[in-house]
């Protein structure tokens, strides 16, 4: 590639995230066993490095334990059987702990469905009457989201589905890079080598980001620190929503300037056939991306070929690396 990524490290391979201890086979469980089954490792232990936790082992509720769930409004935790237990505060205070100090490194986190303690959404909140509403939310992972607003979450049940599955490979892979960038030590080089990189994917995103994006990295004479911090913040905030189809289409329709000139009419309607087809919902992404991809290998653009969209993670297949389980 030319000037466009080299004043940036290349993107990790693997990525650091924290976890629910018993998706990784860890026999943590209320009941003593584990969850190991409900993460499709296959796909995910060549691309992380996990840093597995159980905030209810490590506040000291042993296993086997009581079981506890969620009461009331959904902000307290109580055991099911004896509503004297109540861990809340405890866990509340050990997931402030572990987002202070833990995972700060950690460009992720997957959490265990339907947790009392590390569910996301929809785990179910008991009313003591015999109710059960799923709106809430487990009280450790809300205490570790309220102190890292911006750090990439998902649960287990997400790598089912492709769409949502890369959308939280995407963010991951996008703070990792970022603090690779950073630990090479920031510059104004820098911080436009990655944005130079970052460019479609943040159009496909927002367009209003986009043109945000640009304006802020208009004039790098200030204080280059602080535009780099009001930069993460807007890419994160703007990657915690889902790409839309229209979205995708748009960068890809852009992308296309680069190669119309370089292939054939045949190559060229084969490759708006591709997009359209993804955005009316007839084909994947995979298809138009890939196609693009290989028509600018053969007709060359490096600006275009650094872009981090048309490989925003690293290939879920074909990787023979194991994850590395350590314990904090």
């Amino acid at each position: 590639m030319d000037g466009v990524g080299s004043v940036i490290p290349p993107r990790p391979m693997r990525a650091r995230v924290g976890i629910s201890a018993c998706l990784t086979g860890a026999r943590v469980r209320y009941d003593g066993g584990d969850k190991q089954d409900a993460l499709p490792h296959a796909l995910l232990d060549a691309l992380f490095d996990y840093v597995p936790l159980c905030p209810e082992v490590a506040i000291g509720l042993g296993v086997p334990r009581p079981p506890i769930q969620l009461v009331g409004d959904g902000s307290r935790a109580r055991g099911v059987q004896d509503a004297a237990l109540d861990p809340t505060d405890a866990l509340r205070r050990y997931g402030a702990d572990v987002a202070a100090d833990v995972l700060q490194g950690v460009c992720g986190y997957i959490f265990m469905r339907g947790s009392p303690s590390c569910g996301v959404v929809q785990v179910p909140v008991h009313d003591g009457q015999g109710g059960v509403a799923r709106d809430g939310r487990g009280v450790f992972a809300a205490a570790v989201m309220q102190h890292l607003p911006w750090l990439p979450v998902a649960e287990n049940d997400t790598f089912e589905h492709v769409d949502a599955r890369e959308h939280f490979l995407t963010r991951v892979f996008a703070l990792a890079h970022w603090r690779a960038m950073m630990s090479e030590g920031l510059s104004a080089a820098a911080l436009i080598g990655f944005h130079s990189r970052y460019k479609f994917l943040v159009m496909a995103y927002s367009n209003a980001a986009y043109r945000t994006a640009g304006r802020l990295l208009a004039n790098l004479r200030g204080d280059v620190a602080t535009l780099a911090e009001v930069y993460i913040q807007l890419l994160l905030t703007t990657f915690a929503r889902p790409v839309t189809r229209r979205g995708h289409a748009n960068a890809l329709q852009h992308l296309t300037g680069f190669v119309k000139h370089r292939v054939d009419n045949a190559e060229r309607l084969r490759l708006a056939e591709a997009i359209d087809a993804y955005r009316l919902g007839d084909a994947p992404l995979m298809e138009p991306r890939r196609l693009l991809l290989e028509l600018l290998r053969r007709a060359p653009d490096d600006y275009a070929l650094a872009q981090v969209y048309l490989e925003p993670f690293p290939s879920l297949f074909g990787v023979s690396a194991k994850a590395k389980y350590r314990m904090p």
